[in-house]
């Protein structure tokens, strides 16, 4: 199944990307795909901005929605279709 992630902020600057999909198992859960977008495989075809940090290093601060809703339970269920934002936290005011 196909899940679109959008990248925001330092996750668009560690990816190079504002959007990708992901091609993930029927049943795959949000850890699940968090794990599959941290994988050296996938890395490898990214272009991160230089001096960006590692997606893995900014993915443990990020919260997270799917299709626009905020993700409590990660290890809810993601369906084809949906659409997973990242979001680093943002400072300012």
């Amino acid at each position: 199944m196909i899940v679109t992630v959008r990248y925001y902020a330092a996750a668009k600057a560690a990816t190079g990307v504002e959007a990708e999909a992901v091609d993930v198992p029927d049943g795959a859960t949000l850890v699940a795909l968090l794990a599959a977008l941290d994988s050296p495989n996938r890395a490898t075809a990214r272009s991160p901005e230089p001096g960006a940090p590692e997606l893995g290093d900014v993915l443990r601060r990020c919260s997270f929605l799917v299709n626009e809703v905020a993700a409590k339970d990660p290890s809810r269920p993601l369906g084809d279709g949906d659409t997973v934002d990242i979001l680093p936290p943002f400072a300012g005011g």
